[in-house]
């Protein structure tokens, strides 16, 4: 018998075995004759007055969908030790690596159950130092979160950005840190983002968009972004503009002077195209202009650092799997340019490079797992850090003057370890290593390979207790995102490590459209070949059923964003295949994604439907648009933000109500949306946990797991 013929006999037979639930009664959602008219096709949008976050009857909606749901939840009696364990894994002391600001240094630290992270100040590494700034005194259910933040060369001020409810929105302010106050600069409430100060402290550079007319909208378009210069004390009504372009409305900016103060380099970028343009204003020139560098647009180009008109350029240009070259201001073309580094052998992908140390110390990325390499200006190697496990590795940041450096380690059973690595010895030395509440040997970590649709290998990492038996009873949770360039890589949870104590299997696939592998493995996943992405995710399950490590009734498929649209695709279009679903702020209405906040800068990953072609390839996979009603689709729990202004929550809500209608069997299809929140970054511990519980909880019930014995006591 086939591999393939075995696993769809075993999804046949394991589908009989979904657990019976009492069908749930729906709040009603209304039904509204709506239809666009695309290129000849009519298509009908029922929900469309659910895209107005803000109205009454959306509002009323939302409340009595949370009370079916938490209803649905109240009523698991596991949920509490789920809960209680939770509580108890996530209180650790978590600590942020140092930078180091002239002659201080600051981390974040939380002390277990903090809602936030506190930043700290000290010039002793051997000394906690004092709270620079804590975001939790800055609201009583700790939803105002601090963003980034940015340091003068002398480490004298800091400007930084808060946001409620992690929302992209924010506002950027300026403090001392000596006497940590605040002056009296302040950027308004906006998409504004700083991208460093001058060398002499008396400004910085930031972007900002237009606001929409209606500030509390989520469905205003961001478009015309700016490049300023705030000088300290001046309104910033008065900022100069540095750069625009309002004849490129979709050209987007970011800027930051060179670790000499000479250069400011102006990076352009359109939506999340990986190409971008770079260009150039002398600083030490008043009144000199912006002048181009690198626009071609034809590759992705950034820049590491410079000497005088010489610049470390990292790109992958001629160089798919990227490369490190010095380019001479004046002799911008590829022929000129010198390689420091060239591209990796096989697959290796070269990962990022700093400038730190008077070295470029540089992270390769192999079979998605990084190294880091230690080389001199030359391109000579030094040395390597070793990985100490299956896991990730990430750091070596930094300036040129500096002799340390601090990087973490981490993997699924392995909170970070950081560690401080000093130039003049070569050696590193654990820096801050957390204690946890179970056992990180009782765990194992591997990485599995397994053929898609198209017989393309793919890389796959698996996490479980040791001893697993490979008999087809295990629950599973595989999560995926794949898009946009982002790697999948381990990385430790709370959440996930209380998966695994279940007795769970935690499976996360490296799909295309992420970097695991440079641009090719990127573009095989995007735009006409989305598919593939779907594809490769479905493959992962079949593979997992075939090799007996789970089956359709104890296998869960969970991913949030881009994640939570495939997620949201894969169970329309093998629902007979999942035993449950967990979509997260999901885009999931791909015909109008376009028409919210950012949502048009992501037309170079995903199409779209103002074109002909871009309509008919979306509506062969948009969630929202391929569920069918009389199908019975697996057990779901949607989960969303109502403040959330990236993935606006209308997705969810849509994709929701289509679902409810379509459902024919008695699974239950809920959705869990949280009041205060955003797209997820910034959210508080206490809601983290909260939302983890009730998708947990939602799987022992509908993948019928039994907790193990003194399991949250």
């Amino acid at each position: 018998m086939s591999r393939r013929l075995a696993t769809a006999c075993l999804v046949a037979l394991a589908t009989l075995a979904l657990p019976a639930q009492t069908p749930l009664t729906y709040p009603a959602t209304r039904k509204a004759d709506v239809v666009d008219d695309y290129h000849g096709t009519k298509v009908a949008d029922p929900y469309r007055w659910l895209e107005d976050d803000r109205s009454a009857e959306t509002a009323a909606w939302v409340e009595a969908q949370n009370k079916v749901t938490q209803g649905y939840l109240g009523q698991i009696p596991e949920r509490k030790a789920i809960e209680a364990r939770l509580t108890k894994l996530w209180d650790y002391e978590k600590f942020g690596a140092p930078s180091r600001h002239g002659k201080v240094y600051v981390y974040s630290h939380n002390t277990g159950l903090q809602n936030q992270g506190v930043l700290y100040v000290t010039t002793d590494l051997k000394d906690r130092g004092r709270v620079l700034l804590d975001p939790n005194s800055l609201s009583t259910d700790g939803t105002v979160s601090l963003g980034s933040t940015v340091f003068t060369e002398d480490g004298k001020l800091m400007a930084y950005s808060l946001s409620k409810g992690g929302a992209d929105l924010n506002i950027w302010k300026v403090r001392t840190v000596e006497t940590g106050q605040d002056l009296a600069d302040e950027l308004p409430q906006g998409r504004n983002s700083v991208g460093g100060w001058a060398q002499d402290g008396s400004g910085f550079y930031y972007t900002r968009y237009p606001l929409p007319k209606d500030r509390s909208a989520l469905t205003g378009v961001f478009k015309n972004q700016q490049l300023f210069f705030h000088r300290l004390g001046s309104p910033v009504e008065q900022d100069e503009v540095i750069y625009e372009r309002p004849d490129q409305p979709d050209w987007g900016f970011g800027a930051g002077p060179t670790d000499d103060g000479r250069w400011l380099v102006i990076y352009q970028n359109q939506g999340t195209d990986r190409r971008s343009r770079v260009f150039l204003k002398d600083l030490t020139k008043p009144g000199a202009k912006v002048e181009p560098f690198l626009d071609k647009f034809d590759a992705t180009y950034r820049i590491v650092g410079s000497d005088g008109d010489t610049f470390y350029v990292m790109t992958d240009q001629g160089a798919p799997r990227s490369r490190l070259v010095a380019i001479q201001k004046g002799s911008p073309e590829p022929a000129a340019w010198k390689t420091i580094l060239a591209e990796g052998p096989g697959r290796d992908v070269l990962a990022g490079v700093s400038l730190v140390a008077g070295r470029f110390a540089a992270t390769w990325r192999i079979h998605a797992l990084n190294t880091v390499r230690l080389y001199d200006l030359q391109g000579k190697q030094e040395r390597e850090i070793a990985l100490p496990g299956v896991g990730s590795l990430s750091g070596f940041g930094g300036r040129r003057a500096h002799t340390e450096a601090f990087y973490g380690f981490t993997s699924y059973n392995r909170p970070t370890t950081l560690y401080r690595y000093d130039f003049a010895t070569g050696k590193s030395e654990v820096f801050r290593q957390p204690k946890v509440a179970f056992d990180p040997a009782a765990f194992e970590v591997t990485q599995v390979f397994y053929n898609s649709k198209d017989g393309t290998r793919i890389p796959m990492f698996l996490a479980h207790k040791k001893g697993l038996k490979l008999d087809g009873s295990n629950p599973t949770l595989l999560y995926g995102y794949g898009g946009f360039n982002i790697p999948a890589a381990p990385t430790y949870s709370p959440a996930n490590l209380a998966w695994m104590e279940l007795g769970g299997v935690f499976a996360n696939v490296c799909l295309r459209g992420g970097s695991e592998y440079g641009r090719a493995w990127y573009e095989a996943g995007r735009l006409k070949k989305k598919q593939n992405v779907f594809d490769d995710f479905i493959a992962a399950a079949e593979w997992l059923i075939a090799e007996k490590y789970t089956a359709t009734p104890k296998l869960a498929i969970h991913g949030g964003s881009n994640g939570g649209l495939l997620v949201g695709a894969c169970m329309a279009q093998r629902p007979e295949l999942f035993g449950a679903a967990l979509p997260a702020v999901g885009v999931m209405d791909m015909l109008r994604y376009h028409k919210f906040t950012i949502g048009w800068m992501w037309k170079s990953d995903y199409d779209c439907s103002d074109e002909a072609d871009g309509f008919k390839y979306l509506m062969t996979y948009s969630p929202v648009h391929t569920l069918k009603a009389g199908v019975k689709y697996p057990p779901t729990l949607v989960t969303t933000g109502d403040h959330d202004d990236r993935v606006v929550p209308a997705h969810s809500h849509k994709f929701i109500a289509t679902l409810q209608a379509a459902q024919a069997g008695s699974a239950p299809v809920l959705t869990r949306i949280e009041t205060n929140a955003g797209h997820g970054a910034g959210k508080p511990t206490a809601k983290q946990i909260a939302e983890r519980a009730d998708q947990w909880a939602f799987l022992v019930k509908n993948l019928t797991m039994t907790l193990p014995k003194g399991f949250g006591k």
